[in-house]
């Protein structure tokens, strides 16, 4: 399972030089993957039907309760075989609609990550590794939708899907924590046994949220559904794989996937249901005032997601099948739309409806492709999008359904019937049109995609029970905790649903005529640009630069002193704000037992001190700091420390004597700064000294036992066959740290070394041409 998981990224090491030797071939090689992947799974499909769940999982980090967990049951299997099949297809499709391009084995090394990742998302079992594989789709997401760099739309675009997913991607992170916490376990699957005491835990809301925010963003969920459309800047395969079949329906996967946990309260319902609603009925709007065929299935995608949330909120059986048949049947017709409306701009150079009409002739298979698919879509039967949208009826019309749902559901049918006229029949009827290319008749990999997946939603829509027991009806299981049993049917008889779907149709295909007008009146309905969730995004982009420059040249102004002051002001708020909330004791009575040797030899410290920032001259401000260095050293000494006297002594000597054959030649001190820049310094300066010196007296007065003292003093000689301990703390316990210091010592020698030699080379060579 996890060789399996990881596939795709092992193979997209290699995407790149195969690329350069396969050429042309190269999507029919890669799809061999995806094609295998198939098999292996298939091999579980009789035992996940019968109920089981098969896990698989390897040590990771079980310190912290991560491990590398995998769980096959019945609704991570659909989503499993959903990535892998429409991946193939993508995979052949890839190869010739990019086929001349030269990054085509970056191409493949980023769909291949893409797809290891969403098969890591839908496996995962540790919630952890479920992040971790999470992240990586909106990662590898972020390449493939910013292929084309060279575009700044495209970078634009791949930043904002980056940043919005990205954000609810953190939110998600802090939803599992606070869950693992609360139920004592992040593997999911036991996580199911904690329900009712996380659905009763005070911080159950906060955890909804949080992940309901992962949730959102990533299947651009009102208000966040711009970067969705936006997105369309990616070549077409991308849309057709990312943003149709796989990445946006991995929110509705973790919707599915912790429902069982989270799902059965009022405010489960009360947040997911209208979020829903309102994004189905906000797409089913937007992709009617649009011309693109990709924005316009884009908007269409967003309005799907929403009906598939809605479906997820609402707290039954009927429900939750619903969803799932909606899902399959989304899959294959929005799939197989995405990778017609890729064809059809490869072979014209152009994708605005109102520029298309009579390509039929020119590509027949693509047509009929599309014909197929715009009907699941609209809900015609005997499609596989028929039978989900009769279920959604049924919900809207049963116990938990109301009537506004079926009023929304009933006005996104009317949108998809149009839509699907718009996009599956507009393009290839009619007359025939100039286009910026001469189109010619498509290869066999840009029609067989969209035709094979247009293919099986009209088959197993005609024979719904071939997904039933096998796919249906297991997911539906893992999501109610309980099996369930329900026959999926193409005709249910003459009902209320079925009145609603006929009216539903005729006004849509009214619409369809009338598409122009409606159009031009909608258009001005659009929510504007000044006060949209897009215009929200870029304002707080630009926000963030604004603050992100502030800060820069407040923090980073290039003044030496204005750095040290931040760091000096930083630390003493720190260090007395800690000081404040703690109780502390001085013991200044210590003061006492001082002798008058230790007096004299601090106040000598304290008046070279304040030489060094009285001096006039350079000379006279090194040797005061000298004094300073020989004063700290006679602690040292006094102190029973000779041999860190003894190294104190060589340092200040060479430092003193290296500085005043540097300082010697420099001019004498001159006074830049104002004077009450020059008080404002002192006064941070003597804050600093004040905490430091009551930290160090209030450290020194705490009666600690002192551990590491008996610890080196029993182990030193017996492990290091040293009598000195201070030596072999710094040879052996720390000889690491002193092997730093000492390789940082080496490379700034190098680095000296170097910049004499160029020094003295450069002189000769001057003095040479002189």
């Amino acid at each position: 399972m996890l060789f399996a998981v990881l596939s795709g990224f092992l193979v997209a090491l290699f995407a790149p030089p195969l690329c350069r030797l396969l050429r042309q071939w190269s999507g029919w090689f890669f799809a061999l993957l995806p094609l295998a992947l198939i098999v292996y799974f298939a091999g579980f499909i009789a035992r996940i039907s019968s109920g089981e769940s098969i896990f698989f999982s390897y040590r990771w980090l079980p310190a912290l309760g991560i491990n590398l967990s995998f769980n096959l049951d019945g609704l991570s299997l659909l989503f499993v075989l959903l990535i892998t099949s429409i991946g193939a297809l993508v995979f052949i499709y890839s190869g010739s609609y990019l086929g001349r391009n030269p990054e085509l084995g970056r191409f493949f090394a980023y769909i291949l990550m893409f797809m290891g990742s969403m098969l890591g998302v839908v496996l995962a079992d540790n919630a952890i590794v479920l992040f971790v594989f999470w992240e990586l789709t909106s990662l590898s997401s972020y390449f493939l939708i910013g292929f084309d760099h060279d575009r700044a739309a495209a970078r634009e675009a791949a930043l904002q899907a980056l940043l919005v997913t990205g954000l609810g991607g953190l939110a998600l992170l802090a939803g599992f924590l606070l869950m693992g916490q609360v139920g004592g376990t992040l593997e999911i699957s036991r996580l199911y046994a904690e329900a009712d005491p996380i659905r009763s835990h005070e911080l159950y809301l906060p955890i909804l949220l949080l992940i309901l925010a992962g949730a959102f963003t990533k299947s651009a969920q009102t208000p966040f559904h711009f970067w969705l459309p936006n997105a369309m800047e990616a070549p077409a395969p991308v849309s057709t794989y990312l943003h149709s079949a796989t990445m946006v329906k991995a929110g509705i996967y973790l919707l599915a996937r912790v429902s069982p946990i989270l799902a059965g309260t009022p405010m489960w319902e009360y947040l997911i249901t209208p979020v829903g609603t309102l994004t189905m009925l906000v797409g089913a709007y937007l992709a009617l005032v649009h011309t693109d065929m990709k924005r316009i299935l884009a908007y269409t995608t967003v309005s799907a997601l929403g009906l598939m949330v809605m479906m997820l909120g609402i707290e039954a059986s009927l429900s939750t099948q619903a969803a799932m048949v909606f899902l399959l049947a989304h899959a294959f017709y929005k799939g197989a739309l995405f990778l017609v409306a890729g064809a059809v701009d490869h072979e014209t150079g152009t994708r605005d409806v109102e520029k298309l009409g009579g390509l039929f002739r020119t590509m027949p298979f693509v047509a009929i492709a599309a014909m197929l698919a715009a009907l699941s879509s609209a809900g015609v039967p005997p499609h596989l999008g028929f039978v989900g949208k009769e279920l959604i009826y049924k919900v809207a019309f049963g116990e938990g359904g109301s009537e506004f749902m079926l009023g929304a559901v009933f006005l996104t049918n009317i949108s998809f019937v149009t839509i699907a006229g718009i996009v599956g029949f507009r393009p290839f009827v009619g007359r025939r049109r100039e286009f910026p290319r001469i189109p010619h008749k498509p290869p066999l990999a840009l029609w067989l995609g969209p035709f094979v997946l247009a293919a099986l939603g009209l088959v197993i829509g005609a024979e719904p029970g071939l997904i039933e027991n096998w796919l249906i009806a297991p997911a539906t299981a893992v999501i109610e905790s309980r099996p369930v049993e329900y026959e999926l049917k193409l005709w249910h008889g003459f009902h209320s649903s079925l009145l609603l779907s006929v009216l539903a149709f005729i006004i849509g295909i009214v619409l369809f005529f009338g598409w122009h007008k409606f159009r031009k009146a909608a258009s001005y309905l659009i929510p504007s640009e000044k006060w949209g969730p897009a215009r929200w995004y870029s304002l707080l982009l630009e926000g963030l630069a604004a603050t992100a420059r502030g800060s820069t040249r407040m923090v980073q102004s290039g003044h030496l002193h204005i750095y040290l002051l931040i760091i000096v002001c930083t630390t003493i708020g720190l260090v007395a704000t800690s000081l404040f909330n703690q109780k502390w004791s001085l013991e200044l009575w210590r003061w006492s037992n001082a002798y008058a040797y230790e007096l004299v030899l601090a106040g000598v410290i304290v008046a070279a001190t304040v030489a060094v920032v009285k001096a006039k001259s350079l000379i006279a401000a090194v040797l005061s700091l000298g004094v300073v260095g020989y004063g700290v050293a006679l602690v040292f000494l006094l102190f029973s420390a000779p041999d860190l006297a003894m190294t104190q002594f060589a340092i200040e000597s060479l430092s003193v004597v290296l500085l005043a054959l540097v300082l010697f030649r420099l001019p004498e001190i001159e006074h830049y700064s104002k004077t009450r820049e020059r008080v404002r310094d002192a006064l941070a300066a003597l804050a600093l000294g004040g905490v430091m010196t009551v930290l160090v007296l209030s450290v020194t007065a705490m009666q600690k036992e002192a551990r590491l003292v008996s610890y080196f003093a029993e182990h030193s000689y017996l492990d290091a066959k040293g009598h000195n301990i201070v030596n072999v703390i710094l040879v052996d316990f720390r000889g690491f740290d002193t092997m730093g210091e000492i390789t940082v010592l080496a490379v700034a020698a190098i680095g000296v070394y170097s910049l004499l030699k160029l020094y003295l080379k450069r002189n000769g060579r001057q003095g040479g041409n002189q």
